[in-house]
């Protein structure tokens, strides 16, 4: 690591959450999120809404941030922000933001792929006894993502396996909208789950060939199941909340689990780091522990405030970028779908 003081100022505008964080050199001075609640009313993200919200709050946000840090915006050696991918219009408002910041300032610009700032959120300085440590295998999953990913450096990453349709977050929160939960039901899942009988309703496991993942039909499964039982009994699901819940999420859990064990057995690596929203599912992090007791496996799970998105995560994917002078010049602008 660099001797010198690196301050980097971070955007993170993918989505539906305004954040910026300060950091210096690989320790977090500030993280400031903005959650727009619109959305709920709406039973999932508005783009529009979304990139409305973010432009006014990407101002007070930054400010926070930079008074949380005690630090000035002289002060910045750099701006990171997220590059992609995400929701188009969000993410312009980071960009136009970054380059405005950098401009004004004369400092770099660093543009930031989303998806390995989630899994370089490990690399953040924290009290934890162990270091992260290269290879790994990288495991995205968000409402967006399922992606294991072999990681040899910081920026030498390769998906061996991702999803072929929609994301282990959708199948939670569809899931979660198909038995009346309201939006966001993933966490609500999870937390049902807790109390009921994870083995009450099986659901079959797709059959997906090599590393990737399926979770279209597991939705529409739910959806059947449902109807069936709900055409029975009009009160199914009151009757049997917690056990729906925990049936579902074991299910989720265990499609991770198998593909993970897979890529372990394929690849020979036992360092698996887990990354995004859905990494703060409390069944995938139990998994995840007894595997490692199981088949000891160096199991690394990133703290709660780096599991959703964030600008911590942007930061030190910044901070490395910034040690190898990786900057992107004022032409560089979002891309919604963008590949590590």
């Amino acid at each position: 690591m660099s001797p010198e003081k690196i301050y980097i100022l971070a955007i993170e505008s993918s989505c539906d959450d305004t954040a910026a964080a300060v950091l210096e050199n690989d320790s977090v001075l500030s993280n400031v999120v903005a959650t727009q609640k619109i959305h709920e009313e709406y039973g999932g993200v508005v783009p529009e809404l979304a990139s409305r919200a973010h432009q006014q709050n990407i101002v007070p946000v930054v400010d926070t941030a930079l008074k949380q840090a005690k630090i000035t915006k002289e002060q910045l050696n750099a701006v990171a922000f997220t590059k992609g991918p995400g929701l188009m219009g969000s993410l312009l408002v980071g960009v136009s933001f970054a380059k405005s910041l950098s401009l004004g300032l004369g400092i770099p610009l660093i543009d930031v792929n989303h998806m390995q700032g989630h899994l370089l959120a490990h690399f953040i300085k924290n009290d934890q006894e162990k270091e992260l440590e290269f290879p790994f295998l990288g495991v995205t999953i968000s409402g967006g993502h399922t992606q294991i990913v072999k990681v040899t450096d910081h920026f030498e990453m390769e998906i061996i396996g991702e999803t072929i349709d929609d994301a282990i977050g959708e199948a939670f929160d569809k899931s979660a909208k198909t038995i009346g939960l309201p939006y966001p039901g993933g966490p609500l899942i999870d937390k049902y789950a807790k109390l009921g009988n994870p083995k009450a309703f099986p659901f079959s496991k797709p059959n997906v060939k090599g590393l990737n993942f399926s979770f279209s039909g597991f939705k529409t499964a739910v959806l059947y199941f449902i109807q069936r039982e709900t055409k029975e009994n009009p009160n199914f699901i009151e009757e049997n909340l917690y056990d729906i819940c925990a049936s579902i999420q074991y299910t989720l859990v265990n499609i991770l689990k198998d593909k993970i064990r897979k890529a372990v057995k394929e690849t020979g690596i036992k360092t698996i780091a887990i990354g995004g929203g859905v990494s703060a599912n409390s069944g995938i992090r139990e998994m995840l522990l007894d595997c490692q007791k199981r088949y000891q496996w160096n199991v690394f799970i990133p703290k709660f405030e780096y599991t959703t998105d964030n600008a911590a995560m942007i930061g030190i994917t910044g901070y490395f970028k910034y040690l190898q002078k990786d900057f992107a010049d004022l032409n560089v602008t979002a891309t919604a779908r963008t590949h590590f």
